[in-house]
């Protein structure tokens, strides 16, 4: 079975946002850049763990990036990849991402491609089912528990008031979420081993890209804490009917 892990390189969850351009760019001056949490710590590493049972022969990774995205990758190699593609393109948008990644994948043969239910820094949620579209797959999506037998899939889905189970044939297409597995570190081996495994560059389709961010704006800076003395109850009932907010 061949499983193709896709990656998406974000900024630090520590990263101090900032804009540059009239607010139509995000500036990456001092920024770090690490795997999405969704991609790294449950579909790479439930991707690792079968083939470790013996359940799958090859992880291939894919990233949709320009050359500063290769670090990310080569870790995601360092925890255990096989080999990994970087298709040389820079996009904000979710359906030329996800139209770049199926183009690739289009006559390889993966039996399962696995991606994070969002990345942290957009939050779309979309990638995976635009890929199971356009690959004409089976998709499950928001999965928080994932097994394997023979062809068929079976996984846990968090709906509103409880959990469902379903199963699916592969080839198929699934979004992970926290419950899949858990998060691993690489070692030395692992780090040393994925300086030498094959990281290809190929260049982007000829796809339309069909949105554009148009400007970012910075949420409303947070007002100062009000403190009321505690034996001043009248004042502390005034502002709850006249400042405060139900959120």
């Amino acid at each position: 079975m061949k499983i193709l892990v896709c990656i998406c390189p974000v900024p630090d969850t520590t990263t101090k946002v900032a804009f540059s351009d009239n607010n139509t760019h995000f500036n990456t001056q001092g920024v770090t850049f690490i795997i999405n949490p969704y991609d790294e710590w449950y579909c790479l590493v439930r991707a690792l763990e079968l083939k470790e049972a013996g359940i799958a022969t090859a992880i291939h990774l894919v990233t949709v990036g320009k050359a500063d995205a290769e670090p990310v990758i080569r870790k995601a190699l360092a925890l255990g990849g096989d080999e990994a593609v970087r298709i040389d393109m820079d996009s904000n948008d979710t359906y030329a991402v996800a139209a770049q990644i199926a183009e690739y994948a289009k006559g390889i043969g993966y039996d399962l491609v696995l991606c994070g239910k969002e990345s942290i820094d957009y939050n779309n949620g979309s990638v995976g089912g635009m890929v199971a579209e356009l690959l004409d797959m089976n998709y499950l999506g928001f999965v928080a528990k994932l097994d394997v037998s023979g062809n068929t899939v079976t996984v846990n889905r968090e709906i509103d008031g409880g959990e469902e189970t379903d199963t699916c044939p592969m080839p198929l297409v699934i979004s992970c979420q926290k419950g899949v597995a858990e998060a691993r570190i690489p070692n030395m081996r692992g780090i040393m081993a994925a300086r030498t495994k094959p990281l290809k560059v190929v260049p982007p389709a000829a796809i339309d890209i069909l949105s554009t961010i148009v400007s970012y704006e910075l949420p409303p800076a947070k007002s100062g804490v009000k403190m009321i003395a505690a034996d001043n109850m009248d004042e502390l009932v005034n502002l709850l009917h006249s400042e405060a907010k139900v959120i």
